[in-house]
């Protein structure tokens, strides 16, 4: 999707939201386990697919289970050899809302209740936007939870994006998603159908607030972290090279050992466009979660 510097903010997040349409897919997934999770007051929704080692993936914001880009497809890949655990956060999809401001911290303890419910002591964590933000917090507050991250155009303080990202929030309201996807899938799953203006309301609340998890508690985080991103996804290209310093160092790797933590940039790749990138992205990101710690 080629930018347009005369796109007005709702319009470029209608695109966004008709791309979505157009990128529609049937999934081939088998039946997965679900349920309700009770965690932090909240009823959360959760499936599970196939089998074997762990991983928790993060949808992004205003999504669902279905709804996020390709995320069936990406189940689909991944439950070939794990144990995927798809979630929908607080007043996302089948999960209702509940009296609590809408922030990361809660967001990370949600993530570590349901590990505890479900008797799993640790995951790999996969997060998409939102959900990328969620599952850096997550590494940081449940060390003992979270064996590797995968963060997926995400940022850990808010000015890792673009000021034309955060110039466009306080711009956006439920009459943008009018007649979209996202507001007939809230209206279809939501326990609170009529609810939809002010969900969008509280989503954007996280947007609205700086928000800052530290780039010391990152950097020591023990979680090796994969920090994707497109070369036009809407985080500040000197943030992303300054995000990867604080994990991966900047060493030549044929003269001296290196981090564990990656860093894929991929080419002529907008928010959206990332997570079609399938084919490309998820072998780079198996071969990632099944990397065995190298000797220093």
């Amino acid at each position: 999707m080629n930018g347009n510097p005369n796109m007005k903010p709702t319009a470029f997040f209608l695109s966004i939201l008709f791309t979505m349409v157009l990128w529609g897919s049937v999934s081939g997934q088998q039946k997965p386990i679900a349920g309700y999770a009770p965690v932090n007051g909240l009823k959360m929704y959760y499936e599970i697919h196939g089998s074997g080692e762990p991983v928790v993936l993060l949808h992004g914001a205003f999504m669902a289970i279905s709804n996020t880009f390709h995320w069936t497809e990406w189940i689909d890949e991944l439950s070939k050899t794990r144990k995927v655990i798809a979630i929908e956060m607080q007043g996302h999809g089948r999960t209702a809302d509940i009296k609590r401001d809408f922030n990361y911290d809660y967001l990370a303890d949600d993530v570590a209740a349901l590990l505890d419910y479900l008797k799993i002591p640790s995951a790999d964590v996969i997060g998409y936007s939102l959900g990328g933000g969620v599952a850096l917090n997550c590494s940081i507050r449940h060390p003992d939870k979270v064996r590797k991250v995968v963060s997926i155009s995400a940022v850990f303080r808010q000015d890792g994006w673009t000021k034309e990202g955060l110039d466009a929030f306080p711009l956006l309201s439920a009459e943008a998603f009018k007649g979209t996807p996202l507001e007939s899938d809230y209206k279809t799953l939501s326990p609170t159908p009529n609810e939809f203006p002010n969900f969008v309301k509280r989503v954007l609340s996280i947007d609205l607030k700086p928000h800052d998890f530290g780039a010391d508690k990152l950097k020591a985080t023990k979680a090796p972290i994969f920090f994707i991103h497109g070369d036009a996804d809407g985080v500040r290209l000197d943030y992303i090279a300054e995000t990867f310093r604080l994990k991966g160092g900047e060493v030549h790797g044929d003269m001296r050992p290196r981090s564990a933590s990656r860093l894929a940039i991929l080419p002529d790749t907008t928010h959206v466009t990332l997570m079609s990138r399938i084919t490309t992205i998820v072998p780079l990101v198996n071969d990632f979660l099944d990397a065995k710690p190298s000797k220093q």
